[in-house]
């Protein structure tokens, strides 16, 4: 797939709440805002008054390094049509009218989202929003709509990195409010991000916050604002927020939980059958288990994702699906027909929501489209019973790159941008000499 097989987008004049709050002069900015890959929230900020004609016309320019980038900014020579070999080009954030929210922290201000297009108003192939709308589209073209519901954990700290809290407390109203006014802040989001619980988690200062389950999109939209929100939120509180996966040594990892249910026509298909799962369910199943290794990178796309995957610490180390199973990688819940749904347990909380979400479709896809079936559900303690996960970034790269499939529902290019950037992570990695080998072996070499 490549930027010119894509969807020309129309022309997207301003309306609703947005327009009518610019028109009575509630407005002073607009934040327009999209993602990199590596999930980051890039933008400009957009004096309301000159807002309006340049969002319905040509969009917002920006230099297309961003895509090339990796976390830290150094462009990356071999990702995409858009870095040092095209001159670094313009393209455009087309905003997303329907994704307009006032600000929480800034009343006057406003936020809308923004696809990626070039400049014959084409959506770009490798941005990560346009890969999670291209999977959609071929979940459509099956007949299907999927309901998404995440959940991220992050650590609070005081803001030079060290533990605000001390002791494991998960569960606890006692830590969660010694944690305010900052969780107040994060609950009371109300219509920019919809959430729907918090919790303290089994790390010192560690929260999970739960959202409301939306269609694919919108949820991937919800989780990259809740990180947004947080950080800022904790920034305005004297706090530090992190989204790093394994921050801490002996210490719970934070993760990013995905709850999938597949509909058709408003009617959910995910509803249990003769005591079991639905035949669709069990297909999503198989193709994500069939894809597994390869999702994995999507949702552990850095060196410290993979420090979570350590037994005994309630983070799934093996290829294995179950019923109410913390162990397995997929959960498979049978509840009501509307809340029957399966859980991957996998991604790392410093995934970003739009590619995680699209890998998982992906794989779903694949499994419907081949009828996959799974292994027999597992039971009890699955942590070493299976094929075990990649246990670093460099296997979860060859895993990608090896899964042709995968890559043919996501788009080769894109994959192949997103995994130059992964294995730049891993080569810099390789390369540094740490304090724990001065330590371990400067005198015993």
């Amino acid at each position: 797939m490549n930027s010119t097989q894509t969807a020309h987008e129309p022309a997207r004049p301003l309306t609703g709440e947005l327009a009518a709050a610019i028109g009575q002069g509630l407005v002073t900015e607009v934040e327009v805002a999209w993602p990199d890959h590596s999930g980051h929230v890039l933008g400009k900020r957009i004096p309301a008054s000159r807002f309006a004609a340049r969002a319905a016309g040509p969009g917002f320019p920006f230099c297309g390094a961003a895509l090339a980038w990796n976390t830290a900014g150094d462009v990356e020579p071999d990702v995409g049509s858009y870095g040092a070999g095209a001159g670094f080009p313009d393209l455009f954030a087309l905003p997303d009218p329907a994704t307009a929210r006032q600000l929480p922290w800034r009343p006057a201000a406003w936020q809308v989202l923004a696809d990626v297009v070039d400049h014959h108003r084409h959506r770009v192939a490798t941005s990560p929003r346009t890969v999670l709308r291209g999977v959609l589209e071929r979940l459509g073209g099956l007949g299907y709509t999927a309901q998404v519901g995440v959940e991220l954990e992050c650590y609070v700290l005081r803001p030079d990195g060290t533990f605000l809290q001390d002791g494991i407390h998960a569960y606890s109203l006692e830590k969660s409010n010694e944690l305010d006014p900052l969780l107040s802040a994060v609950a009371e989001l109300g219509d920019y991000v919809p959430v729907e619980g918090i919790l303290t988690e089994y790390g010192p200062g560690q929260v999970e916050v739960n959202l409301a389950h939306a269609d694919a999109l919108t949820a991937a939209d919800d989780a990259f604002r809740l990180r947004y929100a947080i950080k800022e939120l904790a920034r305005r509180h004297g706090l530090l927020a992190t989204f790093m996966a394994k921050p801490f040594t002996g210490h719970s990892g934070s993760s990013c939980h995905v709850h999938v249910s597949l509909w058709q026509q408003g009617r959910p298909l995910f509803a249990p059958a003769g005591g079991g799962e639905s035949p669709l369910a069990r297909q999503a199943i198989g193709g994500l288990l069939s894809h597994l290794p390869a999702v994995t990178l999507f949702g552990g796309p850095t060196v410290n994702s993979y420090k979570r995957f350590v037994p005994d610490a309630f983070a799934p180390v093996t290829v294995t699906w179950g019923g109410d199973n913390r162990t397995a990688a997929v959960r498979s819940l049978l509840e009501t027909p509307e809340s029957s749904r399966i859980e991957l347990r996998t991604g790392a909380a410093d995934a970003n929501p739009y590619w995680l979400v699209a890998a998982i479709l992906a794989a779903v896809v694949s499994g419907l489209e081949s009828a996959a079936e799974p292994a027999r559900r597992g039971d009890g303690d699955l942590s070493g019973r299976a094929e075990p996960l990649p246990a670093t970034l460099a296997e979860a790269l060859a895993a990608a790159r090896q899964d042709k499939v995968l890559a043919d529902i996501l788009g080769p290019e894109s994959v192949h941008d997103f995994a130059a950037l992964a294995e730049s992570e891993w080569r810099k990695f390789t390369r540094q000499v740490t304090s724990w080998e001065t330590d371990r072996y400067l005198r015993r070499a």
